[in-house]
């Protein structure tokens, strides 16, 4: 062995006698009932759930915490959780994400109420204000209809669930306990916001599921949280029930709009998640084109027209009437009339079409003249347009 390896050697030694002296030194962790901490698994096995609690402490929770309806384990080594201490034994600190079950469990209560550890409970049957609970060591709570989830529910349907409660009064023992699982949810529902702030932001493209649909708009739910998408954001065309486009439970893309995490507002567009059509709109609806649209809306000075989903043109009272001057639009047109019309001009910027109604008295004169300036110096066609000029003046003479 040389002198730079002997001293390689040597170095190696020093540090890991450093490492175990400081060690050594690190004072066990010591923790308060009900006192919150964020670990994570470092083992699992057939009961329990182990974590690292740093300074070469770990402690344990009951493997069953973590098993879905189905029995499967929804943990595994190496995930963060949050959990409760709850006391040491033989040197083993044991935690729990909420106390259940167990003629032990009761004596935790206390615990759980002074220090907000959530409870499991079976909701037994509804009574007066709210509902029978049975929690740890068969003792009996009431939770108010009003601390029942975060919406109201159908008594039915929770009658026979296992959920989780947070015990808001304690007194005589056990005897008199109040329980909300309200504030389980709320708590849950914030720690699920954190996180989605950090994940969701304004403009991204989303995925989600109807909630809900009201004459406003619909809620629909990303992720873990619920969001508006207004009546106007529903599609590029003007939507008057929204019943006719999206169902309860309908999966759709939404780009988020605006995200007010602080005021529990947050806002989708469903429309800006489709294809614009006016990116499209030289190609489909060129100047001097014709199509057949809808009047969708009756101004003091026009008749709007829908020609597509979200590409709507405006027919000036000066273009309805046949020639004839008229005081109101209504006088020529009617709401969810069918029509034929021209193009005749688009400002693309300002997102406006003029349009002019194809086979009137005032479009086919306009139209005669245009042709007369075209094919003028030519004998036969301008006897062509002069027939034509004839023709549309006996039509007024009539």
């Amino acid at each position: 062995m040389n002198e730079n390896e002997e001293s390689r050697e040597e170095f190696d030694e020093e540090e890991s006698f450093a490492d175990l002296l400081r060690e050594s030194t690190l004072k066990p962790v010591r923790f308060d009932p009900g006192q919150k901490v964020k670990a994570r698994v470092v083992s699992i096995s057939s009961e329990s759930v182990f974590i690292d609690l740093g300074a070469k402490s770990e402690g344990y929770l009951d493997s069953k915490e973590f098993l879905d309806k189905e029995g499967r384990l929804t943990v595994a080594e190496g995930e963060l959780i949050e959990a409760y201490f709850l006391s040491s034994d033989d040197n083993q600190m044991r935690f729990t994400t909420r106390i259940s079950g167990g003629e032990a469990a009761k004596y935790h209560l206390e615990d759980a109420w002074r220090n907000a550890i959530p409870v499991e409970g079976l909701v037994e049957k509804e009574v007066k204000g709210g509902f029978e609970v049975r929690i740890a060591g068969g003792l009996r709570g009431f939770c108010p209809f009003s601390q029942m989830g975060l919406q109201r529910e159908n008594p039915k349907d929770l009658t026979g669930r296992h959920l989780n409660f947070r015990i808001t009064q304690y007194g005589e023992k056990g005897r008199n306990i109040i329980l909300s699982n309200r504030a389980v949810m709320e708590e849950e529902r914030q720690r699920q916001r954190e996180e989605q702030k950090g994940l969701l932001l304004e403009g991204a493209r989303v995925r989600g599921t109807v909630s809900s649909i009201h004459n406003f708009g619909a809620f629909v739910k990303v992720g873990n949280i619920d969001g508006l998408i207004p009546i106007s954001e529903i599609g590029w065309d003007r939507t008057e029930d929204i019943n006719e486009v999206l169902k309860v439970g309908q999966e759709v893309e939404v780009i988020a709009m605006k995200l007010d995490w602080e005021n529990d507002r947050l806002s989708f567009s469903l429309k800006r998640a489709l294809p614009d059509p006016w990116d499209s709109l030289e190609k489909d609806f060129p100047p001097g084109s014709r199509h057949t649209g809808t009047v969708v809306r009756l101004t003091n000075f026009g008749a709007f027209v829908s020609l597509a989903p979200g590409v709507d043109g405006l027919l000036h009272i000066s273009k309805l009437g046949a020639g004839k001057r008229i005081k109101h639009p209504q006088d020529a047109v009617a709401k969810g009339q069918v029509i034929e019309v021209k193009i005749e001009a688009i400002d693309r910027e300002n997102k406006r079409i003029s349009l002019s109604v194809v086979g009137s008295g005032q479009e086919e004169e306009q139209g005669a003249e245009d042709y007369s300036q075209y094919t003028k110096g030519s004998p036969a066609m301008g006897t062509l347009a002069d027939l034509m000029k004839a023709r549309l003046q006996e039509k007024k003479k009539k």
